[in-house]
């Protein structure tokens, strides 16, 4: 699965390499420390069997004689694995010394060939005596007197001793490094965090500017983020000067258009009625074209802008105001939820396609007309909706007749009017469906509550939270 936390791949790989370090640091040191016991071990093995030799002599009638004093209880304890041993070799025979420890007991002895002289003559092996330990033992021949007399002497260990040594030093180390590396687990963390807080100031900003609370990423940045935030912020003033040009360009062609198309229809009027009634529909619907092609071009050059903001509440209060006074006789509801909710579009875009909406809402309503704006759920936000975008529901809905599902589709084609007793282009729909459009957001028609027609924009939205 790939990661799309920066933060989380950094403590990721920080975490799986201090981990590891820290286990091949652990055993690493736990293998030099038990070479290290095992080398001191047989060095006191060494010593010991030395001692030993230096505390035994051969009497004058042959017999050995000593009391090795070796300084370790061990010695002196049964079945401990502390043992030492002298054993006359040779033709001479006499009674072995042995340390209390051991007893009357035994110790198994390999052959040479299993166990070899080194260069010393001292030999070192590994058996286990007769009470179960397992113990290490230091061997090598002497002779003590001037005629020749030899005895063969060994010294035992127990190599538990060792293994509990090497145990109780892993088991602090591995404490230790434990606690290492959860500690420099959080360091790490709080160095990483700190690090990208930055990214964090950078992502506020570019909040602020997409809710409108700002034109510009502003904030004191470190050297490696500052050339990004340059570049978003001259990204964005071209963003507005394309913007305010396409819109100059807009008004210029309207303006330019304005003029013949009038011409034409005043001209319409003074024909013969059925060559004048021809000239003036073609007019109409020429200037209708026009009107919905320039909307288009000037919404497609600024609907990518992230600064198209409109708060909805004042833009429908004033469309609502204007209805009022238009139809006197036609009761106009207005509800918005959240108070603060904000639609991503150009002010005069929502107030064309509301304004549509509700014209013709008015005109076919008996009494009352209402109009909505809440913040769109799950359900009805469509496949245009991201999870990281927020949209808005607009609903405008009166108590006329209603349409059909088949006269529902009738009414979105363009320049279809389905009661032609009522005023009109048959215009209104289609433009509201291609502005929508444009914003990516869409027009759905049905039957309301209250019988008659209910208009439902879906547009996108803007909130405190957006990221």
């Amino acid at each position: 699965m790939r990661i799309k936390s920066l933060t989380a791949r950094v403590l990721l790989l920080t975490t799986v390499w201090s981990t590891v370090a820290l286990v091949v640091i652990g055993l690493l040191i736990s293998t030099l420390y038990r070479k290290s016991a095992e080398r001191g071990f047989q060095d006191l093995l060494r010593a010991q069997l030395y001692n030993v030799i230096n505390s035994v002599t051969i009497g004058d009638q042959g017999a050995l004689s000593g009391s090795p004093q070796l300084g370790d209880l061990r010695f002196a304890q049964p079945k401990t694995g502390w043992y030492w041993v002298v054993e006359p070799l040779g033709t001479y025979t006499t009674a072995p010394l042995v340390s209390p420890s051991l007893g009357s007991a035994l110790i198994p002895v390999p052959s040479v060939v299993e166990a070899p002289f080194d260069k010393n003559y001292e030999r070192y092996y590994q058996v286990t005596d007769a009470s179960g330990n397992r113990v290490q033992v230091a061997e090598t021949e002497v002779v003590l007197d001037t005629d020749g007399r030899a005895a063969r002497v060994r010294v035992t260990g127990n190599v538990d001793v060792v293994e509990d040594d090497v145990r109780t030093f892993s088991h602090s180390l591995y404490l230790a490094l434990a606690g290492f590396g959860v500690g420099s687990l959080i360091v790490n963390a709080l160095a990483i965090l700190y690090g990208l807080k930055p990214l964090d100031k950078a992502r506020a900003a570019l909040e602020r500017i997409r809710a409108g609370e700002s034109e510009q990423l502003k904030g004191d940045f470190p050297r490696e983020i500052l050339p990004l935030a340059n570049e978003v912020n001259a990204l964005i003033d071209s963003n507005r000067r394309i913007v305010e040009r396409a819109r100059m360009q807009v008004g210029n062609l309207a303006h330019s258009l304005k003029t013949p198309i009038a011409v034409l229809l005043n001209e319409a009027r003074v024909l013969e009625k059925s060559h004048g009634e021809l000239v003036r529909s073609q007019a109409e619907s020429m200037q209708g074209q026009v009107q919905s092609y320039l909307n288009r071009a000037r919404i497609a050059a600024q609907r990518e802008s992230v600064l198209a903001r409109t708060d909805a509440e004042p833009a429908l209060e004033r469309l609502v105001r204007v209805m009022r006074r238009l139809n006197v006789d036609t009761e106009f509801d207005l509800v918005v939820s959240p108070p603060h909710l904000a639609v991503a579009m150009e002010q005069q875009d929502l107030e064309e396609t509301v304004g549509n909406l509700l014209e013709n809402a008015a005109r076919f309503a008996r009494s009352k007309v209402r109009l909505s704006a809440v913040e769109a759920g799950e359900d009805v936000r469509g496949a245009e909706a991201s999870a990281r975008r927020h949209w808005v529901e607009l609903a405008v809905e009166d108590d006329g007749p209603g349409l059909e599902p088949d006269q529902i589709r009738e009414a979105l084609k363009r320049g279809r009017r389905l009661d032609e007793s009522k005023p009109g282009t048959g215009l209104g729909l289609s433009i509201v469906t291609e502005i929508s459009s444009e914003y990516q957001g869409r027009l759905e028609l049905s039957r309301g509550e209250w019988g008659g027609l209910k208009a439902k924009l879906i547009l996108p939205g803007i909130t405190k939270d957006v990221a």
